[in-house]
C-alpha cells in the first residue's frame, strides 16, 4: 500500500485513505472514491478497510509508530482526538482553506465547541453518529398498560416490577425489563452510565477547568437508578451466547442501544414482533431536553500527509448532502449535521423509514464527550466504581462517585504537573 508520509515521492499524488470494516461504509467508500475520480483523474484515491487487528485504536497507534499512517482515516473516536492531537500526528483542519466555513455550515455551534482543542485549532471533522436511545417491546407495554414508554426513574422502576416474572416457577427471575452489558471493559459505561448522565444533566461535561465535574446529583441518582436496576433484580447480569437474543425472544422488554438495531430487528423479528425507540430515562425532576451519547467518529487527516489540502477536499466531497444521504441508506448510521431532521434533502428517507425518525430527532440533543486526551482513562475509573456500586453493591452511589472524583482528580493533576 502506498502511504503518503515523509517518505513518499513528492510526485506521487495518491492519497490514501483508510475506512472502517463495516460492509456499508465499504460500499458507501467505492461510491465516494468513484465519484471523485471521475471529477479529479489526477488526485487518485488509494483507499482500503482499516487493517484486521484486535482493534482500530491499536493498529492507528502502531500505524502511527511505524510512520504507515495512511492520509485520512474516517473512523477515529472523538474521544481520542486529543490524544493524537497533542501528540502533534494530526493535521489541524482550521488551517485548511475552506474549512472553518464548511464546519459551521455542517455542525451546530455546540458541536463545534465540544471539537475544539484547548489551543483553538480543530483536528476532526465529526462524520457519523449513533444516538444512544430506549428500544422497547410495544406489545409488552402495552399489556403492562403503557401506551408510551416511561420517562422517567420512578415510572421505569415501577414497569419493571410490573414485568419480572418467574415463568417457570423454580425460584428464579427469567423475564427482565431490561438488560445493559455488566462487562467492566471502560467502554461499556458510553452505552449506559453516560448516556444516562447526559440526560439527567442536560449534557454536562465529565471534565472541567481541568478537573472532575462529575460528583453532582445527576451522576448519583444514575448510579443510584442502576444499582436499584440490579438490586430488585430488574435486569438481567446474564451475557448472551452467540445466537440468542432474549429480547427478540421478548425475555427483556427494552434495552439501551443505537439505530444499528433497526436493519437486525427487521432480519429476525417474529411477524408479531412490534418494537419502538425512546429516549434514555431521565429523574423525576428532570426538565427540558433530554440529551444522550452519540458514539461520535469523525474524520482526521495524519500530519504525515503531503497534501492535506488536497486531503480535505476530498473529505468535503464525502459529506455534501447527496453524499450524507447515500451514507445513511447504505450504513443506517446519521451524519452529524445540525438540523438534519428538517432538511428537505433527507425527509424521503425519514419518511420510507419512520424508525429512523426518532433517532434525527434526537441528532439535536446529542454529546460525544469532553475534548480531553485522558478521556479513556476517566471512563475506565469510573467504571472501576460502577463494578462496586452498581454490580456488587459494596459502596452507596454517593461514595462511589466521590472516590471516582477523586481518582479523576489525582490523574488529572499527575498527567499536568
Amino acid at each position: 500500500m502506498t502511504n503518503c508520509n515523509k517518505e513518499t515521492n513528492s510526485s506521487d499524488h495518491t492519497i490514501t485513505y483508510w475506512t472502517s470494516n463495516n460492509g456499508g461504509e465499504i460500499a458507501f467508500s467505492d461510491w465516494a472514491v468513484e465519484e471523485w475520480q471521475r471529477e479529479h483523474p489526477n488526485t487518485p484515491i488509494k483507499y482500503q478497510p482499516i487493517p484486521e487487528g484486535q482493534s482500530s485504536e491499536e493498529i492507528i497507534l502502531a500505524a502511527v509508530v511505524a510512520r504507515t499512517t495512511p492520509d485520512i482515516y474516517s473512523n477515529i473516536w472523538q474521544g481520542t482526538v486529543a490524544f493524537y492531537s497533542e501528540a502533534n500526528i494530526l493535521v489541524a483542519l482550521d488551517t485548511l482553506d475552506g474549512f472553518l466555513e464548511f464546519i459551521q455550515s455542517r455542525c451546530s455551534p455546540a458541536t463545534i465547541k465540544e471539537i475544539t482543542a484547548d489551543n483553538g485549532h480543530i483536528y476532526q471533522l465529526p462524520w457519523k453518529i449513533n444516538p444512544i436511545m430506549t428500544i422497547y417491546n410495544e406489545r409488552l407495554l402495552s399489556e403492562l398498560g403503557y401506551e408510551e414508554f416511561p420517562a422517567s426513574y420512578s415510572e421505569f422502576l415501577r414497569a419493571a416490577k410490573d414485568f419480572q416474572r418467574d415463568e417457570d416457577n423454580d425460584g428464579y427471575v427469567d423475564q427482565w425489563f431490561g438488560n445493559t452489558s455488566v462487562k467492566l471493559a471502560w467502554y461499556q459505561r458510553l452505552f449506559n452510565f453516560y448516556p444516562l448522565y447526559l440526560a439527567a444533566s442536560g449534557g454536562a461535561p465529565l471534565i472541567k477547568d481541568g478537573k472532575a465535574n462529575f460528583n453532582n446529583e445527576h451522576a448519583i441518582e444514575a448510579f443510584r437508578f442502576l444499582q436499584t436496576l440490579y438490586q430488585e433484580n430488574y435486569f438481567s447480569k446474564q451475557s448472551e451466547s452467540a445466537g440468542q437474543d432474549l429480547f427478540v425472544a421478548e425475555q427483556y422488554a427494552s434495552k439501551w442501544t443505537g439505530p444499528w438495531e433497526i436493519q437486525y430487528l427487521e432480519r429476525f423479528k417474529k411477524d408479531n414482533f412490534t418494537y419502538n425507540f425512546a429516549p434514555m430515562p431521565v429523574p423525576d425532576t428532570h426538565e427540558g431536553p433530554v440529551y444522550t451519547y452519540c458514539d461520535p467518529k469523525s474524520f482526521v487527516i495524519f500530519s504525515t500527509c503531503q497534501n492535506p489540502q488536497a486531503a480535505w477536499e476530498f473529505i468535503k466531497s464525502m459529506v455534501t448532502e447527496e453524499a450524507d444521504l447515500q451514507f445513511l441508506k447504505m450504513t443506517n448510521q446519521l451524519p452529524r449535521r445540525q438540523n438534519l431532521s428538517q432538511l428537505p434533502t433527507f425527509a424521503a428517507h425519514f419518511a420510507a423509514f419512520p424508525k429512523m425518525q426518532a433517532f434525527a430527532n434526537q441528532v439535536e440533543h446529542v454529546v460525544g464527550g469532553d475534548y480531553s486526551p485522558y478521556l479513556t482513562e476517566v471512563f475506565d475509573i469510573i467504571s472501576q466504581e460502577y463494578e462496586a456500586c452498581v454490580l456488587y453493591q459494596i459502596k452507596t452511589p454517593e461514595q462511589a462517585i466521590a472516590d471516582a472524583e477523586e481518582a479523576v482528580n489525582v490523574l488529572l493533576r499527575a498527567e499536568q504537573s
